[in-house]
């Protein structure tokens, strides 16, 4: 079997590139919406049910995406015509969601908007497996989660920095009850996302299939037809890797933690640090900016992190890693509760940055190495049930825990989480990780 050839860093950046305006959307998504349906006059114990949209569109899409993936090849590639299409979506809804005129209309763009974000995300997963080898793919991840940092720093702060250094209203009026530092940087994000996806889709050419037929000619097995693709998706459903099953139940509550977090930051601060409790109120957009900064300094410490991480899993191994960084995130989360100021909270934001810097890379780097290469797209999408599985079940019951044995306090709901990311470290001990050793390469100009 011929391999493929290592890339250069630059190669390696700019095909990740995308995940810098992906981010945009997804950071805008993570630290506003919740804002604005509060703004829009929802309750807290609703919150959870109006963001069900988000993970119930990607269970549906994400596998579809990746199969169809798998097997498209057209003049752009393989993966970059689900990026552009994607990028194109997502731009549309974050231009429309700032300016819904009723609340069901933004939770309706919710859902138009993380569909949108999966067609582009999960095939960016992809490529990374499909171009690299895997001696450069815990590398690969850990670029992508640089940008994924980087992007949801600027994303997350734009509200606070616009209505502090540009004097933008950061107050609603009766009549548009979003305020302007909402609305403009939705725009400004729907810009970034499209530039950035269209910067990877010009400036990265992927392997074409007859490449990919030297590098796996025993698997270059093809099948047409759709009742062809649903036996082959079942069939491939039925044979998940080992793997992949063990991770998924570190993923499930990885992923319920950070559900929890992006849903009920915001009336969690809000409430608990700065004392509102009318959704328009001054107090509520001022700790509204804050969650936006809180948001910027994990991701942003995630973006440090990230460079680091494949030198420590040289050193130990990425489990070890994994474990230790989870561990972090749960500190992070819990220590919330004991906040006594908003400028603690800050402190807290690193040990979830720590652990969102290896949720975006460890995961991906183990199981690309448990993966058969032609299925890179659709084993990638089956993996996602195991992010968006853990968002349902926190849609559907974190609400009414938080009702029912809360009293409505939000802040219990990032307690919750905190237990959640600690299970999750625990975890990662029955997970088996292995790699691929290859001797003989290709040279790929």
């Amino acid at each position: 079997m011929i391999t493929k050839p290592r890339l250069s860093f630059w190669q390696i950046w700019n095909m990740s590139f995308g995940f810098l305006g992906i981010q945009f959307g997804f950071a805008l998504q993570n630290a506003n919406v919740s804002r604005i349906f509060q703004t829009m006059g929802a309750d807290v114990e609703n919150l959870a049910i109006y963001w069900l949209a988000a993970p119930t569109t990607g269970l549906i899409i994400q596998p579809i995406i990746g199969y169809m993936s798998d097997r498209t090849w057209s003049r752009i590639g393989r993966r970059r015509p689900y990026f552009l299409v994607g990028a194109i979506l997502a731009s549309l809804a974050l231009l429309i969601m700032p300016n819904s005129p009723h609340l069901w209309v933004a939770v309706g763009m919710l859902w138009i908007l993380d569909a949108s974000i999966n067609i582009s995300m999960e095939p960016f997963r992809a490529l990374v497996a499909d171009m690299l080898p895997d001696e450069q793919r815990t590398l690969g991840f850990a670029v992508q989660s640089f940008f994924i940092g980087t992007g949801a720093v600027i994303a997350s702060l734009l509200p606070y920095i616009l209505g502090e250094y540009f004097k933008i209203s950061n107050e609603g009026t009766p009549e548009n009850p979003i305020p302007e530092t909402v609305e403009l940087s939705f725009y400004l994000g729907a810009f970034a996302y499209i530039t950035a996806v269209v910067w990877t889709v010009i400036k990265t050419r992927e392997y074409p299939p007859e490449d990919f037929k030297k590098f796996y000619p025993a698997d270059s097995e093809e099948h047409s037809g759709f009742m062809a693709g649903v036996r082959e998706f079942l069939q491939d459903f039925a044979n998940i890797p080992s793997t992949m099953i063990r991770l998924a139940f570190v993923q499930f509550f990885s992923w319920l933690a950070l559900f929890a977090m992006w849903i009920y930051t915001t009336p969690a601060v809000t409430s608990h640090i700065f004392g509102a409790t009318d959704a328009t109120s001054q107090a509520y957009n001022d700790g509204a900016n804050w969650v936006g900064n809180m948001f910027a300094v994990y991701n942003g410490f995630s973006a440090i992190i990230a460079f680091l991480l494949p030198v420590l899993a040289a050193k130990t191994s990425r489990k070890t890693v994994h474990t230790i960084c989870l561990a972090a995130g749960g500190l992070g989360l819990m220590s919330i509760f004991y906040a006594t100021d908003k400028n603690t909270l800050i402190f807290s934001m690193l040990g979830v940055g720590i652990a969102w810097a290896s949720i975006l890379s460890m995961p991906y780097a183990i199981l690309a190495g448990a993966l058969p290469e032609n299925k890179m797209g659709i084993y990638m999408g089956i993996f996602n049930f195991f992010i968006v599985i853990p968002q349902i079940t926190a849609a559907a019951i974190l609400g009414y825990i938080v009702k029912t044995v809360f009293n409505n306090e939000p802040i219990y709901a990032l307690v919750i989480g905190g237990i959640s990311m600690f299970v999750a470290a625990a975890l990662v001990t029955i997970v088996h990780d292995h790699e691929k050793g290859n001797k003989e390469t290709l040279s790929y100009k």
